[in-house]
């Protein structure tokens, strides 16, 4: 019996897929000159919405596996913008954003911004 893969060329997940790494070029072209990746570009704005949040809770917020997180996480620390703090539960790992860390959130939120506009007039127009 011979299927059909023909079919396979309309998949919705490779199509979602692909629609999801072009918005995540876009937005990156935008940060780019900020230093900044959309993800680590995320994860500073959640934590300066909900304050210190430990890392595993962040990671659901995000919709981000927790590895995935991890090594954002300590990229953004070393470079000042984040910080891990203590917990009396030694397997949590609360993060909260540093003032720096703000400060690098507030001058990329423009060319976030931008991004964010140039893609919701595409998919009006599109």
């Amino acid at each position: 019996m011979a299927i059909d893969l023909s079919n396979c060329t309309q998949c919705s997940c490779l199509a979602a897929r692909r629609r999801a790494r072009a918005i995540t070029r876009h937005f990156e072209a935008e940060l780019r000159p900020h230093g900044l990746r959309a993800t680590q570009f995320s994860i500073l704005a959640a934590l300066a919405l909900a304050g210190t949040l430990p890392m595993g809770e962040l990671a659901e917020l995000l919709g981000l596996e927790r590895t995935t997180l991890t090594r954002a996480a300590t990229l953004l620390e070393d470079k000042g913008w984040l910080r891990a703090e203590t917990s009396q539960d030694a397997r949590e790992r609360p993060l909260r954003l540093t003032a720096t860390g703000r400060r690098k959130l507030e001058a990329a939120y423009p060319a976030w911004k931008a991004a964010q506009d140039s893609l919701a007039i595409q998919e009006r127009s599109g």
